[in-house]
């Protein structure tokens, strides 16, 4: 997994109360109990720390968490990624 992925899990533990046992690869939109709100809000979060619009498109109930950060890897390629990282880690 890329270094995109921890940060995806983080929002999925910070903000949406997901337990950390439950975030794999494979894990799905739908099988972590994300309601479409819940994904809308995690694509928004996405744009502002990534600087990638997920819209529905790439954020569907059957994505898995593989597929969400290749898509961002591929969205924003390696020397964006780090410095979209690192924006993640500042504080507001």
């Amino acid at each position: 997994m890329s270094a995109i992925h921890p940060k995806i899990t983080d929002v999925l533990i910070d903000t949406f109360k997901v337990p950390a046992a439950e975030i794999l690869p494979d894990s799905t939109m739908d099988s972590l109990e994300m309601d479409s709100l819940a994904v809308a809000e995690f694509a928004v979060i996405i744009k502002e720390k990534l600087g990638v619009d997920a819209g529905s498109d790439t954020l569907y109930k059957d994505a898995t968490l593989a597929d969400i950060t290749r898509f961002i890897v591929e969205t924003v390629g390696g020397a964006t990624a780090a410095s979209g990282e690192a924006a993640m880690s500042s504080p507001r």
